[in-house]
């Protein structure tokens, strides 16, 4: 190990000295199998960092590079600006991006020899997954009888069966329902026909796929091995089957260089896959070294006691799991509350934000309410609008709404992909709200075929035509000079939205209320130049449209919340991050844990998950925890959660 002991940059040094000794073990690891036992805020991203900014000042003079994958773009992100600052220069050399990037890059630019264009799109939106499946439907009706009117269940069944890695001609005997498993077996290649046909991959394709293509090529995954020597895994317990056959194909039956971080507790995700049987599998497989990180930096020892008291009900988790150990000192007795039991959730969330009103006005966006279901917050949400307290729902948002977003996030789109009549009816709808110019598709698809099928062209040469005024002349020249002739889509970029300032009519923008094409404005402008900023720094100043695109594509377009406001959110939205008063609202039984989960039985790994949700909940905390029931919810009467009896608070 000796040549990880010196390093040439004071930043990375400094982030050394701030190791404790536990994560210094870990970060100096070398070579072999690693996996690394990290509770909830036990400092595992500075870990990885520093192991990957380490490996990688230590081999300025070498060429290969350093894959690491996680699950958010927004931790990716922030561990390649950390890896960024201890190690200028050398980022270049670091892939650091989720499962989806990944295999994302690797398609389009191996894709080909799975029949895949390198030009796809990528389906994530519920609607257009619907109107794939719709339309696959209606060719299958001309094709047999057994296909007929879907219910709810056909996608998720289908992205269930992507999970498992069951192709489309292996699906009918995997159900126990012979009749269902026979209509599968039509739906499932009709959908994915469907899907090529569109020149388009969702999700679990984009995994699905990317293992097919280094197990049918295995020259594929030696390539990888070699130009990637060192694999980093975060979050290793929230991988499904195929997200791990993916990581085995990669590194096939002699690679065994991986460092991997997970959590056995924090595993709220088996409805995706994931389960304690992973790591299980990883260690029978690869015979890894296991270290431990207990040390939790984050909450205050009432809480840590809360949580192992808590956790140690459950079975599924590795046997020599070390309990949480705390780093922050006492904070008194307020630091954990229960509030309850109230006459009824109604009541419950009328106290809460009554509560939070009296105890935290002056520093509202320091408070999280969290949920086990969007029904719970929903409730708090109208009852904190009652006390005039400003608060946001947290959800992910796929799609811009405001008018001038959609038109240049659709433009974009139609440059790319440009015989794609979706993109020209979105630019062409949002360009007559803009500025009541109306350019028919039909006429500009009409003159596409009589001569090069080329929509953007075709479209810029119609608007041409057309009586303009200065400043849309001068976009549409823009477009024709920046994007069109595809010189520079981050020059059009810039021209569009100084045109979208003179159109609001001031700087101003979005302050008009009776202005509706410009609801939301304000707020989308500053979404759009984070992801722009965010990606770039991702992905580098000469990033292509195709590559921008798709980044785009998989990031959430939600908001940055006002400061000052209370954050609603569910369990599984707030996994990975951290708030200084958290309140965790019905906590009863068949709320938390769920009704689905009581069916199971007490000991089943759905009860286990429930647990771990609680235990992920309350480890959010960096200050103050209040939790809270009721006795009655929508009518019906309910006991007290068993979480509460576990963590030996009732």
């Amino acid at each position: 190990m000796q040549r990880w002991l010196e390093v040439t940059t004071k930043e990375l040094d400094e982030a050394w000295k701030d190791l404790s000794p536990f994560q210094k073990e870990a970060a100096e690891w070398d070579e072999g199998p690693l996996l690394v036992l990290a509770g909830p805020g036990s400092g595992k991203t500075r870990v990885l960092t520093c192991r990957i900014a380490r490996i990688l000042d230590s081999t300025r003079d070498k060429k290969f590079r350093i894959l690491g994958l996680t699950f958010t773009n927004k931790a990716a992100d922030e561990m390649r600006t950390r890896v960024a600052t201890y190690v200028p220069g050398e980022e270049g050399r670091l892939f650091l991006g989720t499962f989806h990037s990944f295999c994302a890059d690797v398609l389009r630019q191996h894709g080909v020899h799975l029949n895949i264009n390198p030009n796809f799109h990528i389906y994530s939106l519920e609607n257009d997954l619907r109107a794939v499946l719709n339309d696959a439907v209606e060719e299958g009706k001309k094709l047999s009888d057994i296909v007929s009117d879907l219910d709810k269940k056909t996608l998720p069944v289908i992205n269930r069966l992507k999970s498992l890695l069951i192709m489309p001609e292996q699906c009918r005997d995997v159900f126990k329902d012979k009749e269902f498993g026979e209509r599968m077996s039509v739906v499932y290649p009709l959908y994915e026909a469907e899907l090529s046909k569109r020149n388009a991959l969702d999700f679990n394709s984009l995994i699905f796929q990317a293992y097919l293509l280094f197990t049918k090529f295995p020259a594929f995954s030696k390539r990888y091995r070699t130009v990637f020597p060192f694999v980093c895994i975060d979050e290793f317990q929230d991988t499904n089957l195929a997200q791990y056959k993916l990581i085995r194909a990669i590194a096939g039956d002699q690679f065994n260089n991986l460092f991997i971080v997970a959590d056995d507790d924090q595993i709220i995700y088996q409805w995706n896959g994931a389960s304690h049987k992973r790591i299980v599998e990883f260690i029978n497989e690869y015979s890894p070294k296991v270290m431990q990180l207990p040390m939790n930096y984050r909450c205050p020892p009432e809480i840590v006691f809360l949580a192992n008291n808590l956790i140690r009900y459950n079975f599924l988790r590795s046997p020599d799991k070390k309990p949480l150990e705390a780093y922050q000192p006492s904070r008194g007795k307020d630091t954990v509350r229960l509030l309850g039991p109230f006459a009824d959730f109604e009541t419950e969330a009328a106290e809460v934000a009554r509560d939070i009103k009296k105890l935290h006005t002056h520093n509202l966006g320091a408070v999280v309410i969290l949920g086990r279901s969007r029904k719970l917050l929903d409730g708090a949400y109208l009852a904190l609008q009652k006390e005039k307290l400003p608060c946001v729902i947290s959800q992910r948002k796929d799609e811009f709404e405001s008018t001038p977003f959609v038109w240049i996030h659709s433009i974009l789109r139609l440059a790319n992909d440009r015989q794609n009549m979706e993109y020209l009816e979105a630019v062409s709808g949002t360009f007559y709200q803009l500025t009541g110019i109306n350019l028919e598709p039909e006429e500009v698809d009409a003159q596409a075929r009589a001569a090069n099928n080329d929509y953007l062209q075709q479209w810029i040469k119609i608007a041409n035509k057309m009586v303009l005024d200065k400043t849309t002349k001068a976009i549409i020249g823009q477009t024709s000079k920046f994007l069109s002739e595809g010189r520079d889509f981050k020059v059009f970029i810039k021209h569009a939205l100084d045109w979208f300032r003179v159109l609001a009519g001031d700087e101003q923008v979005g302050s008009d209320p009776t202005s509706e094409i410009f609801i939301r404005y304000q707020e989308e402008r500053t979404v759009w130049e984070n992801l722009m900023r965010e990606i770039i720094d991702s992905l580098g100043e000469d990033i292509s449209l195709e590559a921008f695109l798709q980044e785009l594509q998989m990031r959430s377009k939600e908001p940055v919340p006002k400061p000052n406001t209370i954050i609603l959110m569910t369990i599984h939205g707030a996994k990975g991050k951290e708030f200084e008063h958290v309140y965790i609202i019905g906590l009863m039984e068949d709320e938390m844990p769920s009704f689905q989960s009581k069916k199971k039985g007490d000991d089943s790994p759905e009860m286990e998950e429930e647990r771990r949700n609680c235990f992920v909940a309350i480890t959010r905390t960096i200050k103050t925890l209040t939790l809270s029931f009721a006795e009655r919810y929508r009518g019906w009467p309910k006991e007290p959660s068993r979480f509460l009896f576990e963590m030996g608070l009732l």
